[in-house]
């Protein structure tokens, strides 16, 4: 199995029409997904072909939804119209929307995270991030579908470059499900919501967690994974030599005073159990290790 997303994912577009959506469709369609429209308000009617296959546009996600059953849309529009675009997408009832757009602000950001929330129906993952993987089955975003195979691992990762890196990694063991939740200060999906879904796949024999400096999100991860993960886990978090003050690359990569800093994220982890690696290489060395012990 796989969480969020599988080979029965049908996946609208979000901004399909623009130079990056056009690009990154052809990638995800190449990996096997299943993309099935786009959606650019004003372009409804025009279609975008796609290795001879062209792939009908719509004004609105929810025309889009009633003329071919999807369930799931990926956001590639300008950071000033995401919080509509998102807002579109929980209005037409899609289980899962996920937010690649950088540079979102934060007020927006709050505001559509929580109205997705509050919708109980929507699955929101972003924005800022590189979206989530399931090997052999769906793409959706833009992480690189060679990198890896299916297999029994679980990641969550806050960093796009350190899923690609833990990906290849481990690429001989493989994934069920590699997911980006990205680094912005407020994001739709946690590392805590990751960690339960891969706690009940049965497919998924282990975890990887990836964080990096700032916030209190790996604390609280590590919280959970105390109480309520039985499967090991293996974490890096990115960091340790970040000073204080300094956005690190993401927007909530900052380490204010004594809160936020790799050092106190690790001990966190650690407490709880976790096998915290001081490396990507390192971490990927744990998690061998820990497959292992369970084959």
């Amino acid at each position: 199995m796989s969480i969020w997303l599988d080979q029965r994912s049908t996946v609208i577009v979000q901004g399909m029409t623009g130079s990056e959506g056009r690009k990154h469709t052809q990638r995800m369609i190449g990996a096997g997904t299943r993309i099935v429209a786009g959606v650019t308000p004003g372009k409804g009617g025009q279609s975008v072909t796609f290795e001879e296959a062209p792939v009908p546009v719509y004004n609105t996600v929810a025309e889009a939804k009633e003329a071919t059953g999807a369930n799931t849309s990926v956001v590639f529009v300008p950071a000033a119209f995401t919080r509509q675009a998102v807002i579109d997408a929980v209005d037409a009832a899609l289980d899962l929307t996920v937010v690649i757009t950088e540079g979102v602000p934060v007020k927006d950001t709050a505001e559509f995270v929580d109205y997705a929330r509050q919708s109980g129906h929507t699955r929101l993952i972003g924005p800022n991030c590189p979206g989530l993987i399931s090997p052999g089955k769906s793409n959706v975003g833009i992480i690189p579908p060679t990198i890896s195979g299916p297999g029994r691992i679980g990641l969550v990762s806050k960093s796009g470059t350190l899923t690609y890196q833990m990906m290849f990694e481990l690429r001989d063991i493989g994934f069920s499900t590699a997911v980006g939740i990205g680094g912005d200060p407020v994001n739709g999906s946690t590392h805590i919501d990751a960690l339960a879904a891969f706690e009940a796949d049965p497919d998924t024999d282990a975890i990887v967690m990836i964080g990096e400096i700032g916030g209190d999100a790996e604390e609280r991860a590590a919280a959970y994974i105390a109480e309520h993960v039985t499967k090991p886990v293996v974490g890096y978090v990115a960091g340790f030599t970040a000073p204080v003050g300094k956005t690190m690359g993401h927007a909530g990569a900052i380490v204010t005073g004594s809160v936020g800093t790799a050092k106190a994220k690790k001990a966190a982890m650690e407490a709880a159990g976790v096998q915290v690696g001081r490396t990507p290489s390192e971490t990927a060395s744990l998690m061998r290790e820990v497959i292992r012990g369970l084959a």
